[in-house]
């Protein structure tokens, strides 16, 4: 797959913004909200699926050279970091968002939310079973797979929820804009 410099650009842009979407955090009880889910499902959304998976691959790839992009850091130790896993599920969370709505007819704000939840639903498809599996196995800690889908998905879904259907309305309003704007070009 051949990219223009409009492409790089798009991907890089992205993978910034899901660097700094990791540092936004908004206080709410248990566990702080952040913009990441935000800016990684948009990147599907608004770039489509290789663009926007390449996007987190990029993001991936900076934080395992040892930049500290990372919510706690960076490195390719960071690999074994209980969170690690929802880092790889932003990659294929990215594609499947942006490949779903690829296939779009309609792209109403229902059916870009849609897409954003079943690339969401990949996220922590990886995500909560790596954080069982490094909590429990690599670093000895007496974690259940309940307490991981507590901890992993229960705390954290609602302030995702919130930050998908916001991404949802935004994008549905960006994607006319951003399609005439292909157009023209």
């Amino acid at each position: 797959m051949k990219f223009t410099v409009k492409d790089i650009a798009q991907i890089a842009l992205f993978a910034a913004l899901s660097a700094v979407g990791a540092f936004l955090k908004i206080p709410v009880p248990f566990v702080p909200m952040t913009l990441q889910v935000f800016f990684v499902l948009l990147a599907g959304v608004l770039m489509g699926s290789k663009k926007g998976a390449f996007s987190q691959l990029l993001y991936v790839i900076i934080g395992l050279l040892g930049i500290p992009v990372f919510t706690q850091g960076g490195g390719i130790s960071y690999i074994f970091n209980p969170t690690f896993g929802y880092l790889i599920g932003f990659i294929f969370g990215a594609y499947l968002t942006g490949r779903i709505v690829e296939k779009m007819d309609k792209k109403s704000i229902l059916n870009v939310f849609l897409a954003i939840l079943a690339g969401l639903a990949v996220v922590y498809i990886i995500g909560v079973p790596y954080l069982y599996l490094i909590n429990d196995y690599y670093l000895g800690k007496d974690f259940s797979l309940w307490f991981a889908f507590y901890y992993g998905f229960l705390l954290c879904i609602g302030g995702d929820l919130i930050s998908s259907w916001l991404g949802a309305v935004i994008a549905s309003r960006l994607l006319p804009v951003l399609n005439k704007m292909d157009v023209k070009q």
